[in-house]
């Protein structure tokens, strides 16, 4: 579901990446509140949904950035999160 281990838990240190995950959310409302959540834990990232895309994408764009805690992030809220490759 998220790809190999080593893809999830890898965590990315490079000058400055762009990571973008397919999920369910649906809401505007849920959207803001995960945005909220992930910013918590990446203060300094960039964070966006595009609700009208079929896959719903999460961009985050991040100096560091840990895959697995934006997955838990997502997924504690009740979604679905993976990678988008």
């Amino acid at each position: 579901m998220y790809g190999s281990v080593e893809c999830v838990e890898k965590r990315i240190t490079h000058s400055k990446v762009v990571e973008v995950f397919k999920t369910n959310v649906r809401s505007k409302r849920m959207a803001k509140i995960i945005v909220a959540d992930l910013l918590r834990l990446f203060p300094n990232a960039k964070v966006n949904f595009d609700l009208s895309d079929c896959d719903k994408i999460l961009r985050i764009d991040c100096h560091s950035l840990i895959l697995t805690g934006v997955i838990d992030t997502v997924n504690r809220r009740g979604h679905n999160c993976e990678v988008l490759v």
